[in-house]
């Protein structure tokens, strides 16, 4: 424990301290208990969109064969590809804003922009539309799943932050401001009874001389 000065002036000061500290202490609670109840919300949307993910997986597994289909593999007169799934199907952008939860400012997904479905519906297989609709929805749940791994970690860190200082303020800070209390009103009371006692010593020897 850290030396403290036994004084008056400290004794008011360390509870200043202990009534500032009970004060804080029910709003960091209340924040942790908030960011445990977002981190299992968050966890759970987590979830949710991991098993979408994996039907949607099952799903494009059932018909992927056909992405073997050799018109989709045809070459223009430079080697290039006349139709590129792969163009279709990936993000071009990933619009993302911020919200504030419990405290705390976490990414949220507003919107994944494809490229425009442009290319030749003659030149490709007629399930080509529904193939790169399957895949866009593949697409976007895997970026939700990141998007929602975001948050989580910065919900975590938050939480963990904030477990901190109540631990600190419970188990640290709140205990040794009460010791401190303690420590200054037994000495200055022993203080105060030594003074009455040296007071009362001088009066009587006062006393005394007065009656010789």
């Amino acid at each position: 424990m850290s030396k403290i000065k036994l004084t008056k002036g400290e004794l008011k000061r360390q509870r200043d301290a202990l009534s500032q500290f009970r004060r804080y202490l029910p709003t960091l609670q209340l924040k942790k208990q908030q960011l445990q109840m977002k981190v299992l919300e968050a966890q759970t949307r987590l979830d949710g969109a991991k098993r979408k993910l994996t039907e949607c997986e099952h799903g494009v597994l059932r018909w992927a064969a056909l992405l073997a289909d050799p018109v989709l593999a045809r070459t223009d007169e430079r080697g290039e590809r006349i139709f590129d799934l792969e163009t279709y199907v990936l993000p071009v952008k990933v619009r993302t804003g911020q919200e504030n939860v419990a405290g705390v400012y976490v990414p949220v997904l507003e919107e994944v922009v494809f490229h425009a479905m442009d290319y030749d519906l003659a030149s490709t297989p007629f399930w080509t539309d529904r193939a790169v609709g399957a895949l866009r929805v593949l697409s976007e749940a895997s970026v939700e799943i990141q998007i929602i791994e975001k948050q989580i970690r910065a919900l975590q860190k938050e939480l963990r932050t904030t477990s901190q200082r109540v631990n600190l303020f419970e188990k640290v800070k709140i205990p040794e401001a009460r010791e401190n209390i303690r420590r200054i009103t037994i000495y200055l009371g022993d203080q105060q009874a030594n003074a009455v006692g040296i007071s009362k010593v001088a009066k009587k020897k006062i006393v005394e001389a007065a009656a010789v």
